[in-house]
């Protein structure tokens, strides 16, 4: 696909990509380049229609390190504005991720330090390694999780967020799943095996009803019962049980065969 500097984005024949981290040599920390490659892969991947899901990985030892030191050194030269620009950019790669119409999944192995912890917050799914180590470092260098924030609140809840961005304790990949912020962790040396479950898994379902599930659990939320959300799940399932592939899943169970999307 696109040629980037510091990760690279492969699509895999059987219709998903794996949008990896590529600077091994500083831990895949990542600095203002690598942010922008990463909004720029991002659009890519979304304006792809072929693409049934994303998964988010780290080239080498580590998934990522966090920010760059020699990024945070720059940055500490700057004025306020300049900052803000660089929060902005940094809090529209965390969006954008968020809100990826595909399903996304995080795969963590090594360090996943500061802002990482924002990016496996913000795919839909995260697995990774029993010895991953997990940390909001931010306040040991005097700053805050502040645009990953959300997405961390969203991932393990407000209490356990306060908890670990306060004190920057680091926690492996068995304490992540407790959290719900991996929702399976195995040892190191099965972790690709186990990707690639994942993927064949996902590769079973339907391209749409994925997308449409995604979409349909954005406007549930919390689930507060209220008029408008029970018209919208009404419709949601009216539109997919018409549309083409729910016609199509629905005659393949019926008839007792495998749907179109599991034959390629």
């Amino acid at each position: 696909m696109t040629d980037f500097t510091s990760i690279q984005l492969e699509k895999d024949p059987r219709g998903f990509a794996t949008l990896w981290l590529n600077r091994p040599e500083k831990n895949n920390a990542f600095n203002a380049e690598m942010i922008r490659e990463l909004i720029l892969a991002l659009d890519a991947v979304g304006e792809d229609k072929s693409l049934r899901f994303l998964l988010l990985r780290g080239r080498g030892k580590h998934f990522s390190a966090g920010a760059d030191l020699a990024w945070m050194q720059h940055a500490a030269t700057l004025d306020y504005n300049a900052n803000l620009n660089d929060a902005r950019e940094l809090a529209e790669l965390m969006y954008n991720l968020h809100g990826l119409k595909i399903p996304t999944l995080a795969v963590v192995q090594g360090a996943a330090f500061g802002g990482a912890v924002g990016l496996a917050s913000c795919c839909d799914m995260a697995i990774g390694a029993e010895d991953a180590l997990f940390s909001l470092s931010e306040v040991r260098i005097g700053l805050a999780p502040a645009v990953i924030s959300p997405f961390v609140v969203q991932a393990i809840g407000e209490r356990a967020a306060k908890r670990y961005a306060l004190t920057a304790e680091r926690f492996d990949g068995k304490r992540a799943r407790e959290l719900g912020l991996l929702a399976e962790c195995f040892p190191i040396g099965e972790l690709d095996a186990q990707v690639e479950a994942w993927v064949v898994n996902l590769l079973h379902n339907s391209p749409q009803a994925m997308r449409a599930s995604k979409d349909l659990l954005r406007e549930v939320g919390s689930g507060e019962l209220t008029p408008a959300l029970r018209r919208y799940t009404e419709n949601a399932i009216a539109r997919l049980r018409v549309s083409a592939e729910g016609q199509e899943g629905l005659r393949a169970f019926l008839e007792k065969r495998q749907p179109s999307w599991q034959e390629q």
